[in-house]
């Protein structure tokens, strides 16, 4: 588990248990149903960034018989599960929520504990959102949300949208608390728990289709295709390399797969040598390929005796 990572989902897993346990008195001092709306919503992020611990964890076993090519894709598997949990125990939960309330309003009468959860919950959040930002990995010049796309590694972005709705969730919360008591309109606060639930579930499907994507079978950016065809272009002993095939196994775990032509003046022998060369210049300069399979498509000579 790369440390940018662990010190993200422990930073956020550490926040949310604190923040659902004051979260969770309130709603039961006040009867506010975005407040246990709220609280729903930490308890899931929580029990999510033990989800992703698994998932790093289980991930990082070593190749065996009947998995050759390691384990790396456990980790897209609980993001995927991570993503459900958001969907049905946060967003589901806070509608249902919200509509039980609007069902059998009941107003609320003081609501200072409220201010008071939300305002530390929002101190809480926004220093485990900016630790899961500084420890987001983004190119020069990339937004947050094409990043994300292109990322490999969802646990980091993970966090970030996790903070990012809970941030947004506590303002939903403190304008529906807010609005309600001051206009003594009780629908208002059952009408911000459904908010909190849709922005959960919309959280939750871009998730799970960057989860979808991993899981199928992601070819590795641009810059690493690129990377690797130069490379292997660069020896002598090549004509001409195809589009690399390539797909992540895991956040650093990357196989690929080239068809290289090489000079038809080259002997059998000749040939094996420039492939030793091509495979070891691209793990030297490009860790993360840990699988690398070479197509020869010419007919090389036989050695000579």
């Amino acid at each position: 588990m790369r440390e940018g990572s662990r010190i993200a989902i422990y930073g956020a897993v550490g926040a949310n248990v604190a923040i659902a346990a004051v979260k969770f008195i309130a709603a039961a001092v006040t009867g506010s149903s975005a407040m246990l709306s709220e609280g729903v919503h930490s308890l899931v992020d929580t029990a999510d960034g033990l989800l992703l611990l698994l998932g790093k964890h289980r991930s990082a076993r070593p190749a065996d018989a009947d998995h050759p090519f390691g384990h790396g894709k456990e980790l897209y598997f609980w993001t995927l599960i991570v993503a459900l949990m958001i969907f049905a125990a946060g967003g589901g939960v806070s509608i249902y929520e919200g509509i039980l309330h609007l069902l059998s309003p009941r107003p609320i009468e003081d609501p200072t504990w409220n201010y008071v959860v939300l305002g530390a919950a929002a101190i809480f959040e926004g220093t485990s959102l900016a630790i899961s930002v500084h420890e987001f990995k983004k190119k020069d010049g990339q937004g947050y949300l094409a990043a994300m796309r292109s990322s490999k590694d969802p646990t980091t972005f993970t966090i970030v949208l996790e903070d990012s709705a809970a941030l947004a969730g506590l303002a939903i919360a403190f304008l529906g608390v807010w609005l309600g008591h001051r206009l003594g309109n009780p629908y208002l606060d059952g009408a911000a728990s459904i908010g909190i639930g849709l922005v959960l579930a919309a959280v939750a499907i871009f998730l799970a289709q960057q989860s979808r994507g991993l899981l199928v079978g992601e070819s590795a950016d641009r810059d690493l295709l690129a990377a690797i065809r130069a490379l292997a272009k660069a020896d002598p002993g090549v004509s001409e390399v195809g589009r690399p095939m390539t797909m992540h196994f895991g956040p650093h775990d990357v196989l690929v797969v080239l068809c290289i032509e090489f000079d038809p003046a080259l002997t059998a022998s000749e040939v094996a040598e420039a492939i030793e060369r091509i495979e070891a210049r691209i793990r030297s300069q490009r860790p993360d390929v840990k699988h690398i399979y070479v197509e020869a498509r010419s007919f090389p000579r036989r050695a000579r005796p």
